[in-house]
């Protein structure tokens, strides 16, 4: 009896074409993969990365093909002081012709710090739920509203393009499961201030399927249209791929993900790590979904960026293929 050998020991999968494609209906033809690494992965490590890194960071990231680069956030440093390099990151980026580098505004004087440095594409990040609106935007559930319109209202008015985030929209670590009608409530009022896409985030990863096709079956039944939604998982019960198959089965086109896996919410402490790019990419490139990413050179970003934070990439994919 001949005992295959293991992949990786002898020969690499990409090197024999893994994964191999089997297209599966009812999916789309191309999905769009919202990079949040740079933002969402690296605001939560506990030291500050130098800008330096986190420019080539970025650099590599388009150069691996992503068209979506979400670059950092106009949160007070205070707050999230990984992130502080704001203006000075801005200034030192080479953009990518065909590459949007949005970030992520709280307020109107974020929204002024934006528009200062040329900013052309923002995302506000609200909540589903009464106790993280309070903790996360010292506002009520109804309050985040008022704080959130006069952002989209001049945003909008400048010719900016404007994302809303919704989080815990499957479940909440104080409140529990949330109810799909209450997720739906949420965005449609978010989208209906002038947002032009809606991504429902499970902030602390407890979701699954049925509940994501309910989550987002209840939004589009209230008026938003399922082209304008987004996913968002974190994979804390190792269920964000599964999640994503469904959401792409009820025609969601946009997925965010992170490189490496990097990533979670600094106000959600059992939230960890975000869906994996590469892990992501490894399932559409075998159900024959483009992406327009370079799985390899998207690897090896990861690996790059592990190397500085001195620790091994989350992704099971970077394992894998890098070892």
């Amino acid at each position: 009896m001949t005992t295959p050998s293991r992949v990786g020991a002898d020969v690499g999968a990409r090197e024999v074409g893994l994964p191999a494609t089997v297209r599966a209906d009812g999916l789309p033809e191309r999905v769009t993969i919202w990079e949040v690494g740079a933002r969402d992965g690296l605001q939560n490590e506990s030291t500050v990365v130098p800008v330096d890194v986190k420019l080539e960071f970025l650099s590599r990231l388009a150069d691996a093909g992503l068209g979506v680069l979400e670059a950092t956030s106009f949160v007070h440093p205070k707050w999230v002081p990984q992130l502080a390099d704001a203006e000075e990151l801005l200034a030192g980026l080479t953009k990518v012709d065909g590459v949007s580098y949005p970030v992520l505004v709280p307020n109107e004087r974020g929204l002024d710090r934006a528009l200062a440095a040329g900013v052309r594409h923002i995302a506000i990040f609200g909540s589903a739920t009464e106790t993280f609106a309070k903790r996360n935007l010292n506002r009520t559930l109804d309050e985040q509203f008022a704080m959130f319109e006069p952002v989209v209202t001049r945003a909008r008015a400048e010719g900016l393009d404007v994302r809303a985030y919704v989080s815990m929209c499957f479940g909440d670590p104080w409140e529990g499961p949330v109810a799909a009608d209450q997720v739906a409530a949420v965005g449609k009022r978010l989208v209906d201030m002038g947002s032009s896409q809606l991504s429902l985030g499970d902030t602390i990863g407890v979701a699954t399927p049925g509940q994501v096709e309910s989550v987002i079956a209840a939004t589009a039944a209230a008026g938003v249209p399922v082209d304008d939604i987004a996913v968002h998982f974190h994979d804390t019960y190792g269920q964000a791929l599964s999640n994503t198959l469904a959401a792409l089965r009820l025609g969601v086109t946009t997925v965010d993900s992170s490189a490496g896996g990097l990533g979670g919410c600094p106000y959600a402490e059992s939230a960890t790590g975000n869906l994996a790019t590469e892990d992501l990419v490894w399932m559409l490139d075998g159900l024959g979904v483009r992406t327009g990413v370079d799985l390899d050179r998207l690897a090896d970003t990861s690996a790059w960026m592990a190397e500085r934070l001195g620790r091994p990439a989350p992704s099971r994919v970077v394992r894998a293929l890098r070892g």
